[in-house]
Formats: structure tokens, sequence, C-alpha cells
């Protein structure tokens, strides 16, 4: 009972109790039945509520929101149909994928009632009736689906599952909003045959990687060998620059042969005379 039908109510009744006392017993009797008629007919939906009404039977009308009045014992209230938006969750236990694959999944759809006369009239218990199709509906996809799918295209998996499922309630009066799936779980085995996978994937990478920066090195030192090759003054000067380079580092002791070193002090200013009368020929 809404509080504006057992207000009125309350007020008939109490008029009435003072025509009684009052020793008018007809007053009472009419404002005793206006406080009947009041609690039998008087009816108030909320904003969200959609009342189904019967007539002897026969749909009569649906009603809501506000306030409205049906015929007593005639007419009666078969359905209060809430058309807020639901959320149903439900799950698939050990259904296999379509590379055979046991996976257990969680989801939950979102779904209204848009139409309540056929939510009342089309199916007994519609709540109910959307979690069965829910069910059956995330076991279809998950045995049409790739293993891989369900993990990596998530979106994807989601709207097909949405539309099915919007595709088995629509004679119910139901909209489907959306469907998400919260977990995809697999066995422990599995997930450690995949972690491995995922772990020799990348190492696979990273020796391709590795032989492509060796081979970029090589073609480098080949690069450097000809010049060298070439350009014995350069050669030296390289050498050089390696001794100095090692001598920075502090307590390190250098042995080095002294043919090195005399072949450098003779070789270096050779080649230097060799490049001098190499420039001297050239014509002008």
């Amino acid at each position: 009972m809404n509080p504006i039908t057992a207000l009125i109510t309350i007020v008939f009744a109490v008029i009435a109790a003072l025509f009684f006392v009052a020793n008018v017993p007809l007053g009472g009797i009419i404002f005793a039945l206006l406080a009947l008629l009041t609690l039998f007919s008087l009816k108030m939906a909320n904003n969200w509520e959609r009342f189904v009404i019967l007539r002897a039977g026969k749909l009569q009308s649906v009603k809501g929101p506000g306030l409205f009045l049906i015929i007593p014992v005639l007419d009666s209230v078969t359905a209060v149909i809430d058309e807020r938006i639901q959320t149903t969750g439900f799950n698939a236990e050990q259904a296999l994928t379509r590379d055979t694959v046991p996976v257990n999944v969680d989801a939950i759809v979102f779904w209204h009632v848009h139409d309540a006369q056929s939510a009342a009239l089309n199916i007994t218990n519609y709540r109910e009736a959307i979690d069965r199709v829910a069910q059956t509906s995330l076991r279809e996809t998950i045995g049409s689906s790739m293993l891989t799918q369900l993990l990596s295209e998530r979106q994807q998996a989601d709207e097909s599952l949405r539309n099915e499922i919007a595709r088995k309630t629509a004679n119910w009066g139901i909209s489907v909003n959306s469907v998400e799936i919260r977990d995809v779980a697999i066995p422990v085995a599995l997930q450690d045959a995949m972690s491995r996978q995922a772990q020799a994937e990348r190492e696979k990478e990273a020796r391709v990687i590795l032989g492509s920066a060796e081979a970029a090195i090589a073609q480098k030192f080949v690069e450097a060998a000809n010049t060298y090759a070439s350009n014995v003054a350069a050669l030296h000067l390289r050498a050089m620059n390696i001794i100095y380079e090692t001598t920075k580092e502090r307590g390190a002791t250098i042995l080095m042969p002294t043919s090195m070193v005399d072949s450098m002090n003779v070789a270096l200013p050779a080649a230097l005379m060799e490049q001098r009368d190499a420039a001297a020929k050239k014509p002008a």
C-alpha cells in the first residue's frame, strides 16, 4: 500500500467512525465504503514502475507512473514491472573453446524492460529467463571462439554475446544494454605452458635482435679494416688512441712490447712522409 492510499483510507475511516459515534449510521456506512474502495482501488506507481492490469482475465491496460484507479474484484494487478537498468551475473564453468580448451568465464549483462506488457504476458519469469539465456549464449560464444580470441579480443566477444542475448530476448520486451566478460580462467597447467611459450618467443626475438646487432657491428669492423689497410697512419693513430684510453684508468698496469713501440716510432713518420710525397706528386 502506498502512503497516499493509506492516508486517504485512514481519513475516510476516521470520518466514518465519527459518524457512527454521532449516531449517523448512514454517513458512517458511506464513508466506510469509501475507505474500502480507496484501499482496493487507488494505486500509485513510481516513475520507474509499470502496473499491468487484467480485467476479468484479459489485458485491460498498463498503468503508471502516478496515481490510477482500478475496479475492485474485476481488475487485478498481474505484474509490477521495474523499467530501471538491471544487472545479472552469470558464468560458464568448464566450457570448451573452439580449440578444445576448458575455461571458466564470468560475465555480467546490463538490461532493462522497455515493454512491460510483453515482459508480463509473453514469459512467466523474465528475470530467471534472461539468466538462463545469458548462460546458454555464453557457452555458445565460448564454443565458437578460439582461446586467443577470448583473451585478446574481449570487446569483440562482449559485442557478439550482447547481440546473441538481445536476439533471444527481443520478444520479451527486454533490451540488452551491454555485456561485459569479467574473467576468463584457464587451467593452471595451460597457464604454465603459455608462460613458457611466451618466454621462448621473447628469447627468440632477443636472439634475432642480438644477431642483427652483431652483423651490423661486423660490417662496421670490415669498413674500419678497409680504411686502416689503405691508410697506415690512421692505423697507428688508432693504436695510440687505444693505448691512451687504457692509461686513463688509475692503478692499471699496462705491459706493452717494445717492438710495438719501436714500430710506431718508425712507421708513423714514414707514413707521414709517404703521404706528403704523394700529395707533392699530384699535378697542380
